[in-house]
């Protein structure tokens, strides 16, 4: 897959298991799993594990499950990462 900017359609099969960076370079974890309103489909959080101790600094909200969740709305572009902007996670 080619790096993929917002408002281009990716499968969720090929974020899935992705690195997740910040903007700074530092690993935050991997995808666990897309998180989605069932109403509009919009994507919501991407649920996050290996967490790294970089990711323990923010204050993430938790899944039922008991997965840190990233808002999608951090997400800068997706190619063999996942990039988030670290302000928009606060």
């Amino acid at each position: 897959m080619t790096g993929v900017t917002k408002g281009e359609r990716v499968d969720a099969k090929g974020i899935v298991g992705k690195t997740i960076v910040g903007k700074s370079g530092k690993k935050i974890g991997t995808v666990e799993d897309l998180i989605y309103e069932v109403r509009t489909g919009e994507l919501v959080y991407l649920a996050i594990k290996n967490a790294t101790a970089y990711a323990n600094t923010f204050q993430f909200e938790k899944s039922d499950e008991g997965f840190e969740e990233i808002p999608y709305s951090a997400v800068i572009s997706i190619g063999d990462f996942v990039v988030v902007a670290e302000e928009d996670i606060i």
